[in-house]
């Protein structure tokens, strides 16, 4: 998978080794699935299971109409090789890699990902990859991570492990998420991929949800990471433009165009001048409007 304009409101994990909730994930209105391999598949052993039920439920044809990721476990962890010879299969576009130091992380992950294309006969760059930022240094070398592959399609911001590393405090508030969250939204626009926020610890509390997400909007962000289905909603709400947002934009974009038709510099919109920065972000809103539509309801 090539394109990185594509829709990832909601990323939903799954956890790989669960039959009711694979087939729950096949009935959801996620934008993604993120068949997870890694923290939520334990003991070690569940993960031999999960390899093989995801590929028979993907086989199956139930996640056709998704984006599918699969969570590998990281390069120290004796199961990467393991994960990606089972699972780089047609109807997995991408792997969610772990905790990346820098981008020579990518480069490694990037390269045994062409050597076990060539070998099955997929072509060259077929899987995509998600960075997800965990780290310190990881939030520090974050554009060169999302820089590192042509294969990166987005990075997601992984708090829990994050705070952890800085030995921080994940308040409520959420004070000490905002800086890695703005450097994460900088690092992957300024690259030309799509930044997705951290998951939800509290998946019960949808309000702070709907909080978070929002102001991760506000930030940059185009998607979230989800622990839950009844987050799915929220977060596909909050990362769509609003209805006022479309009709600004659609008005924006014609009030440039007869202003340019008529030899005037630029047009006047509620007594804003409509320059170009604005007129950017107008075509911006229209092409998630448009998305969105494609994409139709899996519901």
């Amino acid at each position: 998978m090539k394109d990185k304009d594509i829709l990832l409101r909601s990323m939903l994990f799954v956890p790989g080794n669960s039959e009711r909730f694979l087939l729950s994930a096949s009935q959801s209105n996620a934008d993604a699935l993120i068949m997870d391999l890694e923290d939520s598949v334990q003991p070690e052993d569940n993960k031999e299971i999960a390899r093989a039920l995801i590929k028979s439920k993907v086989e199956e044809g139930i996640f056709d109409k998704y984006t599918m990721f699969v969570r590998i476990n990281d390069a120290d962890s004796g199961h990467l090789i393991k994960d990606i010879l089972a699972l780089t299969i047609d109807g997995i576009d991408g792997f969610m890699f772990p905790k990346p130091v820098s981008s020579k992380d990518i480069i490694f992950f990037d390269k045994l990902l062409s050597a076990v294309e060539a070998d099955k006969g997929f072509e060259k760059g077929t899987f995509s990859i998600v960075p997800l930022i965990e780290t310190a240094g990881a939030v520090l070398n974050a554009q060169d991570i999302c820089m590192a592959s042509q294969r990166v399609v987005a990075i997601a911001f992984g708090c829990e492990d994050f705070v952890a590393d800085v030995e921080g405090v994940h308040t409520s508030e959420g004070e000490s998420l905002l800086t890695p969250r703005a450097l994460i939204a900088m690092a992957a626009r300024s690259a030309g991929v799509i930044p997705i926020d951290t998951v939800h610890i509290d998946v019960h509390n949808l309000e702070d949800f709907e909080r978070n997400a929002k102001l991760a909007n506000r930030l940059g962000f185009e998607g979230n990471l989800l622990l839950h289905p009844k987050e799915i909603d929220v977060a596909n709400r909050c990362y769509a433009p609003t209805e006022q947002e479309v009709s600004d934009a659609q008005e924006m974009l014609s009030l440039a165009t007869a202003a340019q038709d008529e030899g005037k510099g630029v047009a006047v919109m509620n007594g804003r001048f409509v320059g170009p920065p604005l007129i950017r972000a107008a075509k911006s809103v229209l092409r998630r409007q448009q998305r969105i539509l494609n994409r139709g309801d899996r519901s």
